[in-house]
């Protein structure tokens, strides 16, 4: 059977948290490929601006584009909204039914899963796969009492996490600072060629 991780999210940039979330993921899960998907219209993000997709579609692919276990994946860009995971995963399931699924997640994601659309329903057709983030305690056995079945559900990864987030590359990039080392060269390329965050 294929393992195969799911990493969502705006990706508005990607950046080396995400890469760092994935592959250790791959590592220690074994994992045979990762899908990085970026959400055409983030719940979470209403009233928010975010670059157009195409943007953040092509981010993404010069962002993996060294890791050969590393995909890019536009189902959930180009499906209608609302972009929900629990809606996802029935597609992803479709698409790959010989395949058991892990839904990547850092410490904060976990942490605001009551938060999301339907948790339960995720939880019955995936695995997840949880980084600790500095700065961001999860404490499962409170969790687990808001989503039963959490904690049996949860592979809590060992490795390095930094708190990066995209919101603070976005605003050091207004104020001319420098993203050299917080994402790959590639992508710092195509945000000063076409001036996103300016």
């Amino acid at each position: 059977m294929e393992r195969v991780g799911i990493l969502g999210g705006t990706f508005d940039p990607p950046h080396l948290g995400h890469l760092i979330l994935a592959e250790t993921a791959r590592d220690c899960l074994q994992l045979d490929r990762v899908l990085f998907m970026p959400a055409g219209e983030p719940p979470h993000k209403q009233g928010q601006t975010i670059s157009p997709i195409r943007h953040r579609l092509t981010m993404t692919r010069l962002a993996i584009a060294g890791n050969p276990a590393f995909q890019l994946d536009a189902t959930d860009a180009h499906r209608p909204a609302p972009h929900y995971t629990y809606t996802l995963l029935p597609l992803l399931q479709a698409a790959l039914p010989a395949a058991q699924l892990w839904l990547l997640l850092g410490g904060d994601s976990l942490r605001d899963l009551p938060t999301w659309h339907e948790p339960a329903a995720i939880l019955a057709r995936c695995r997840l796969a949880v980084l600790p983030r500095p700065g961001a305690p999860f404490d499962l056995s409170s969790l687990e009492q808001t989503i039963p079945g959490l904690s049996a559900a949860v592979d809590c990864l060992a490795g390095p996490a930094i708190p990066l987030s995209g919101t603070e590359i976005r605003a050091w990039a207004r104020r001319g600072r420098s993203l050299r080392y917080l994402l790959p060269e590639t992508v710092r390329r195509y945000i000063q060629q076409r001036q996103l965050y300016q």
